[in-house]
């Protein structure tokens, strides 16, 4: 049977692997190597790499689905809450910016309004720590 480029190429790899397993010598590889890449036929491929060791299994892929089910279950269950006050962090950090350039800008301190909307988001964070949604991993 005649060889294609997607057997030579196999070839050329086995003898890459001897050359860097020291299996074969520089001058032996590239003697090996040119031959194969003359090869028409699949017999003489084989010949090429006959005294070298099979090559290992291809390692199984892992199932992308099981690793998805394998990190949601090393996250710990306050993970988002936690995400949450970050987010909550970040707001008062540009709230408080914008207080603070508006009371530069206006040369007088404004009453601290970002009080309320962080307010009413912290008693909202506190309220899903005290009570947490069943069925908050359902919804995504």
């Amino acid at each position: 049977m005649r060889a294609s480029d997607a057997d030579r190429d196999a070839c050329a790899e086995r003898l890459a692997t001897a050359l860097s397993e020291g299996r074969l010598d520089l001058v032996e590889y590239e003697r090996r190597l040119d031959a194969a890449m003359h090869s028409v036929v699949l017999g003489d491929l084989r010949i090429l790499t006959a005294d070298l060791p099979e090559p290992p299994p291809p390692a199984p892929v892992p199932d992308p689905s099981l690793a998805a089910v394998g990190r949601t279950a090393l996250v710990s269950p306050w993970k988002d809450w936690v995400d949450e006050w970050r987010w909550w962090l970040g707001g008062a950090v540009i709230m408080t910016g914008i207080w603070g350039v508006t009371s530069i800008m206006g040369n007088d301190a404004l009453p601290f309004w970002p009080l309320v909307p962080l307010g009413i988001w912290a008693a909202i964070l506190i309220a899903a720590a005290i009570w947490p949604d069943d069925n908050a991993g359902t919804r995504r």
